[in-house]
């Protein structure tokens, strides 16, 4: 623990006492499921209280990470020295005609039924991202031909000069994983996304066709982070790991998925450093091969044992 006793009287003054937890273990937070502990995990539940946190961080030196559904995270075995700031409470819904407006901390897969149940339709391709909707909009995550840059109208975000702020589409910068936000290190605190009025039933048969591909070709039973690393330009990176025979190869319990090669999962003991010793493996053998370069689509952050 780094963090001093009046930092932390402070932070659950802003916070609530109930809503800070010391010495947190992160792979209860992450769908890896692993890594260490971080000095402070806190649950803030409106923006104001986003807003005095970062503040409290930057006055007193103290790093600070945002934290959405840790989907898309492998944290270190050493753990996150500072403060995580978790979304999770931080997650309703609203429709308005064919918008929704969505918290950071919403679920994707609860924003989707949430379209479904207004008849929006084109969310259907992030029914199964096990993601928040501001972690999704900070990457413009997609999948299934989907990308949240074909639905988001805005985003509401904290700068960096702790001021919110709201950003259209375009000042938003989307491309492949890749947003102003990321580029500038801003904060999502909402979305608005844009769709269009359709069938339900149609909706409902696109959300159940997703669904079945998903547990077809997903590692679903175990923990994962998801596709482990980007698309190479000109190549699939999952091609590229199969065709390098590297399927089933593992590091201690972190193994490439026998079902989806671009999935390295957590069979159930593996540390981050198995996951990461495997990504440096994975990286080594394509690039052997075929002199291609694979880049990790999942945030790696924290510090080693």
């Amino acid at each position: 623990m780094s963090l001093n006793m009046n930092f932390i009287k402070e932070l659950k003054e802003i916070v609530g006492v109930e809503n800070v937890a010391l010495d947190e273990p992160m792979k209860n937070h992450t769908s890896f499921k692993v890594g260490g502990p971080a000095d402070a995990l806190v649950y803030p539940t409106n923006y104001d209280m986003v807003k005095r946190t970062i503040s409290l961080c930057k006055d007193s030196n103290v790093n600070y990470f945002i934290l959405g559904n840790g989907s898309n995270l492998l944290v270190k075995d050493g753990g996150i020295r500072g403060v995580v700031i978790k979304f999770c409470k931080l997650n309703k819904i609203t429709v308005e005609s064919n918008k929704i407006i969505a918290e950071s901390g919403a679920k994707l897969n609860d924003v989707s039924t949430a379209a479904l149940n207004s008849s929006l339709a084109g969310f259907e391709f992030a029914c199964g991202i096990p993601g928040s909707i501001g972690g999704a909009t900070t990457m413009n995550a997609g999948a299934y031909d989907g990308e949240m840059s074909k639905v988001l109208y805005s985003a509401l975000v904290i700068d960096n000069e702790g001021e919110i702020r709201s950003l259209s589409k375009e000042e938003l910068e989307l491309s492949y994983r890749m947003s102003a936000i990321l580029k500038h290190g801003y904060i999502v605190l909402q979305v608005t996304l844009e769709l269009a009025n359709g069938d339900r039933d149609k909706i409902k048969a696109r959300i159940d066709e997703l669904t079945q591909r998903r547990c077809e070709k997903q590692p679903l039973e175990y923990a994962s982070a998801g596709s482990t690393f980007k698309r190479p330009e000109g190549y699939f990176a999952s091609k590229l790991i199969q065709d390098a025979e590297l399927k089933g190869f593992h590091v201690g319990d972190a193994e490439v998925s026998e079902k989806h090669s671009g999935f390295l999962i957590n069979k159930g003991g593996a540390s981050a450093k198995d996951v990461l010793e495997l990504i440096s493996l994975v990286k080594a053998k394509v690039y052997e091969k075929f002199g291609v370069e694979l880049h990790t689509e999942v945030r790696i952050i924290g510090e080693d044992n």
